[in-house]
C-alpha cells in the first residue's frame, strides 16, 4: 500500500494507505493500546534532548502547552474473501503528547530517532508521531478549500494545507491507558476513539473555515500519509459542503481558529493538482484519490 510521492522542493511524503473511493465510519475501527506507544530510544542523550527542546520552545512562546495526542502505530486492512464484503481498516493507536512531538518529530535531529527498516512502524518506533487529520472539502460549486498557514504556527508556517488538526484523546475521556484493561472497557473505548476520528475532522473544518457543521456531509476516510521530513502521520477525509465557495469566504473571516491561517483559497481540482511542490506552495498528501487504492 505504501507509495512515495516526490515534490520538487525536496518535500516528500509516503502514502501509507490510500482509499480514493472512501470508507464510511462502519468500515473504520480503532485498536487503542499501549503496545502502540512510543518506545524510548536507548541513547539517553537523545531522550534528554526532548526536555531541553521543549523547555527552549516554551521560553520562546508562552502560549505553548502540553497535551495528550493519539500516536499512530500502524493499521490492518481487510478486503475479505467475499466480494460482497466491504473493505475494513483497523487503525492502531497509542498515546503520546505534544511535548514529545516537539522533542522528536520536530527536533532538528529528528532523523537520529529513526531505525533503519523497511517497516514504517519499526522505522518510527522512537518518534512521537501523533496522528493528525486533514480534510479535502469540496464546495457545492466544485471547489476545494485550501488554507495558507499563519507565520505564528509551530509547523511549516506560510505553507498551503488542507483544513485539519488532531483527534483528541480528552474528547473521549482518555488521559492515560489506565482503566481500560477489561475486555468490555476496551471495546467501548475503541468504539469511542473510532467515532472521534470522524467527529474531530468535522470540528476542525468548522473551527478553521467557519462553515457550520450542518452544511457538511459525513466524512469518509480516504487514507493515511506520512511526511518524509520529520515523519509526521496524517489521516485524511473527504467532505462535501453544501455552500458555495464565496459563501464560505464570508464565513471564514469569523472562523474560531482563523488565527492559524492567513487566507482561504477555493481552487478547482485541476488547479490543485497543478500546485507547484516546493517553497511555500507545497500541499501535502493531495493525491489520495488517484494513487494506490483500497
Amino acid at each position: 500500500m505504501e507509495e512515495k510521492i516526490s515534490c520538487d522542493g525536496g518535500h516528500e511524503f509516503k502514502l501509507l494507505l490510500s482509499c480514493p473511493s472512501g470508507l464510511s465510519p462502519s468500515q473504520v475501527s480503532v485498536v487503542f493500546d499501549e503496545a502502540y506507544d512510543r518506545i524510548p530510544h536507548s541513547d539517553s542523550s537523545l531522550e534528554h534532548s526532548i526536555s531541553e527542546i521543549w523547555d527552549a520552545r516554551v521560553q520562546q512562546s508562552s502560549s505553548l502547552y502540553n497535551g495528550t495526542k493519539f500516536r499512530y502505530g500502524g493499521y490492518n486492512f481487510d478486503v475479505g474473501n467475499d466480494p460482497k464484503q466491504q473493505p475494513h481498516v483497523s487503525l492502531q493507536l497509542g498515546l503520546t503528547d505534544y511535548r514529545t512531538f516537539v522533542g522528536t518529530n520536530l527536533s532538528p535531529i529528528w532523523e537520529r530517532y529513526l531505525v533503519p527498516s523497511e517497516d514504517d512502524c519499526i522505522q518510527c518506533q522512537h518518534t512521537s508521531s501523533p496522528l493528525g487529520n486533514g480534510a479535502v472539502v469540496e464546495t457545492s460549486d466544485k471547489k476545494i478549500l485550501v488554507l495558507q498557514r499563519s507565520n505564528k504556527v509551530g509547523e511549516f508556517p506560510g505553507y498551503f494545507v488542507f483544513p485539519g488538526g488532531h483527534p483528541e484523546p480528552q474528547e473521549v475521556g482518555i488521559i492515560s491507558h489506565e482503566g481500560f484493561q477489561e475486555l468490555n472497557q476496551c471495546r467501548t473505548i475503541n468504539n469511542k476513539v473510532s467515532q472521534e476520528m470522524f467527529d474531530s475532522i468535522v470540528r476542525e473544518v468548522v473551527e478553521e473555515i467557519g462553515a457550520p457543521a450542518d452544511s457538511l456531509s459525513s466524512p469518509i476516510f480516504i487514507g493515511i500519509s506520512r511526511r518524509v521530513m520529520n515523519v509526521r502521520p496524517t489521516a485524511f477525509f473527504f467532505i462535501k459542503c453544501n455552500l458555495q465557495s464565496d459563501e464560505i469566504q464570508q464565513l471564514y473571516s469569523s472562523a474560531q481558529d482563523g488565527f492559524e491561517s492567513t487566507q482561504l483559497y477555493a481552487v478547482s481540482m485541476l488547479s490543485l493538482a497543478g500546485v507547484p511542490c516546493g517553497g511555500k506552495r507545497t500541499i501535502y498528501s493531495m493525491r489520495f484519490w488517484s494513487n494506490t487504492q483500497c
